[in-house]
């Protein structure tokens, strides 16, 4: 339950900081736009970084626990491991991508 509203609560932020970046039509309030524009990628880049590190580090920290109690199984683990991180490594990148489009 709190996992649930914990991502409501953080979907409602993005979504009242994506409406008032969408909300400057006149040319005075261009800059403002912009700046929210940018200020909501940094918030969203930040989110990801955080997203893929947390899991890289719980990946990291099964791995090493795998390899601890069956050591003889540690050649599949580390494949499989260094696969998963390139997966999650590769939403980071997507992430960075999508947020320099807005930004530029």
């Amino acid at each position: 339950m709190r996992k649930v509203l914990f991502t409501m609560i953080n979907l409602i932020g993005m979504l009242a900081v994506a409406s008032l970046a969408m909300a400057a039509a006149a040319p005075a309030e261009v800059s403002l736009g912009l700046g929210l524009i940018k200020m909501g990628a940094a918030l969203g880049m930040a989110i990801a970084a955080a997203g893929c590190g947390i899991g890289q580090g719980l990946g990291l920290k099964a791995a090493c626990e795998g390899t601890a109690r069956n050591p003889e199984a540690g050649g599949k683990i580390m494949v499989t491991l260094i696969l998963g991180l390139a997966f999650v490594e590769s939403l980071a990148i997507y992430a960075l991508v999508v947020n320099l489009m807005l930004i530029l």
